[in-house]
């Protein structure tokens, strides 16, 4: 399948009031090579073993794949994790035909707080809501394998 997104930062935290619910995510990366990541993730009592390829020119698109798997392989398969797990609440907020995802990091990314929308289509129009700030897509800083690997706090220039 063929993973379509975008993400920007946030201008404000206003977006907690349009949201309809959230979730607690932990997740680490077994792998994190240049063109592929393989990652395990935990939230609610759900777990999830994805597997995603390069994103192409623009950042905006890329092969997923994503099985359910047993929370409790899940809670082993963190351990043979690289260094640097990821520790951040997602709200959901339903926006049209879209919902956006905001993440609010944890942890070594505290500070951080990133929008991203999935699309059918790279040309497919959305609505950008106030609280939205830059569009980073494709600024490789902002994936969520880079971050477990160099932290926002460990961030020189956070522009």
């Amino acid at each position: 399948m063929i993973e379509i997104e975008r993400k920007f930062t946030l201008l404000s935290g206003n977006f907690r009031k349009e949201a309809t619910h959230s979730r607690r995510i932990t997740q680490g990366y077994i792998c994190a090579d240049e063109g592929r990541t393989v990652r395990i993730r935990l939230s609610d009592g759900e777990a999830f073993l994805t597997i995603k390829g390069p994103s192409d020119q623009k950042g905006w698109s890329r092969y997923e794949f994503e099985q359910k798997i047993p929370t409790a392989d899940a809670v082993e398969l963190l351990q043979l994790c690289r260094e640097g797990i990821i520790d951040k609440i997602r709200y959901y907020i339903p926006q049209g035909k879209h919902v956006w995802e905001v993440d609010v990091f944890c942890g070594e990314n505290e500070g951080l707080e990133i929008a991203e929308i999935e699309l059918a289509g790279e040309n497919e129009p959305f609505d950008k809501p106030a609280w939205l700030g830059k569009e980073v897509t494709g600024d490789e800083r902002y994936y969520n394998a880079m971050l477990a690997h160099t932290p926002y706090k460990q961030w020189k220039n956070k522009d």
